[in-house]
């Protein structure tokens, strides 16, 4: 195959497929029909270049295949979210969070809650499918925007893929840097804390405001129709706690999700008494609830197979585009032609963070961003005399925790799928996605600056 060095066309093909992707966003076209010129465009560019479109093919596929995982758990998210619904899961959690939410900063709370969540779970959408959803409808029961709300749940959320010891990207990073978990952790938490103490911070300060509008009569109300349309009982709250200790355990996502389905099927036909055919509606098409209260029933609806359909082309679309730019071997020579440059350690550790970045937002995903930087770069620290625990931290920090924010990233699009609202909606509520980045850069520069200050008055 044609070696592909780091030219021109490299960069054109970046610019017109990120042009392409956005302008679907701007004009509001779904965003697969982005995702197929962006495919098209590079595996033309790719072919003028000497490759085989055979080749170019086999590459598409085979991610797709290697995929396949992926696309199995978006189906699910799409009838957990549904089923639990369904079964009174999610009801049961608003109705006892009605109890709590009087008395407490509930924006806060929604982003502490979800923060170790999170850490247990290992996984960012999965929290967000599940406790995430229940979060979001108390909140909006009392008038709080659902945009704030999810930015709040999101930056707890993607918590998990910086440094719970069972989430797939950071184990994935551990193997990539070869690292153990124990000395990867000890360095995370010099930014985590950082980062999560101003976020915390933030939340405090936006809940407070909306602290007096809770309206106890409301609650009442709220209740009593929950109550009345499902059956209320903590014994629904079992099959959360299982599917959360499965997944503290290791248990594969597929098993576990599949779990929660079964579970809330059997619960919705036995215990909410929903008819069999009623619930496989349910499973392909989503849930409606019938309270008698518009502004709850606008909050227990969602979920669904059909829905995520057009997630999962555009899953497709963008593994499709990241297998090319991988398989063609674009970025590891765009990769290596600017860390080259990188001189002193301050500078790798900036670039190292832009690059991170710039990967998450070119292939839709965290994974390219961890294997690339995390082989290519592990030398390059070496010759510089940097730690390669900074090298895992900076890119955990940043690439991995700015998914959320770029609208055709997987996992924002995931989020839409099960919430309903846009990156661009709840981004600006997203606090912590903003200042982890910020503070790794900054803790990273400043403890290199610090070790050169220190090796200089030693020599004197």
């Amino acid at each position: 195959m044609t070696e592909y060095k780091a030219d021109f066309n490299s960069y054109l093909i970046f610019a017109v497929s990120l042009a392409l992707i956005g302008l679907c966003i701007l004009l509001n076209v779904p965003l697969y029909f982005g995702f197929a010129g962006a495919v098209a465009f590079s595996a033309a560019m790719l072919v003028r270049q000497g490759h085989k479109l055979r080749t170019l093919n086999n590459m598409m596929l085979k991610g797709i295949k290697d995929c396949s995982t992926l696309f199995i758990i978006i189906v699910l998210i799409g009838a957990t979210v549904s089923i639990w619904l369904s079964s009174g899961i999610v009801p049961t959690l608003m109705y006892y969070g009605f109890e709590y939410i009087k008395h407490i900063n509930y924006i806060l709370a929604c982003f502490l809650v979800t923060a170790i969540i999170s850490v247990l779970m290992g996984t960012a959408i999965g929290t967000v499918s599940t406790i995430g959803i229940a979060l979001i409808g108390i909140g909006k029961g009392f008038a709080i925007p659902e945009q704030l709300l999810l930015g709040a749940v999101v930056s707890g959320a993607f918590v998990a893929d910086r440094i719970s010891p069972i989430a797939g990207l950071v184990n994935l990073m551990l193997k990539t840097t070869d690292l153990k978990y124990r000395e990867y952790a000890k360095s995370m938490l010099n930014t985590i804390i950082p980062s999560l103490i101003i976020a915390a911070s933030a939340y405090y300060f936006i809940g407070k405001g909306y602290m007096s509008a809770i309206d106890t009569a409301k609650i009442a109300i709220f209740q009593g129709n929950i109550s009345s349309a499902f059956l209320i009982t903590p014994v629904l709250l079992l099959l959360p706690l299982v599917v959360m200790i499965m997944a503290v355990c290791g248990v594969k996502p597929i098993i576990n999700m599949s779990v929660g389905v079964a579970g809330g099927s059997i619960i919705s036909v036995f215990l909410q008494k929903k008819a069999v055919s009623e619930v496989f509606q349910y499973i392909l098409s989503g849930y409606k609830s019938a309270t008698g209260i518009e502004e709850l029933d606008k909050i227990l609806r969602g979920g669904g197979v059909q829905p995520m359909i057009e997630v999962l082309l555009i899953v497709a679309g963008a593994v499709a585009l990241s297998s090319l730019l991988e398989g063609t071997n674009i970025l590891n020579p765009v990769i290596a032609n600017i860390m080259d440059r990188a001189k002193t350690k301050m500078s790798l550790i900036v670039r190292t963070a832009a690059f991170s970045s710039l990967l998450t937002i070119a292939t839709c995903d965290q994974t390219a961003g961890i294997i690339l930087l995390g082989r290519l770069l592990k030398k390059r620290y070496e010759e510089l005399g940097v730690n390669k625990l900074i090298l895992a931290r900076t890119i955990a920090d940043t690439g991995t925790t700015i998914a959320p924010l770029i609208p055709w990233n997987v996992n924002s699009i995931l989020i839409l799928a099960i919430t309903g609202v846009s990156a661009l909606q709840y981004a600006p509520y997203a606090v912590l996605c903003y200042t982890a980045p910020l503070i790794a850069v900054l803790s990273g520069c400043f403890r290199e600056r610090g070790k050169m200050q220190k090796n200089i008055v030693f020599r004197l």
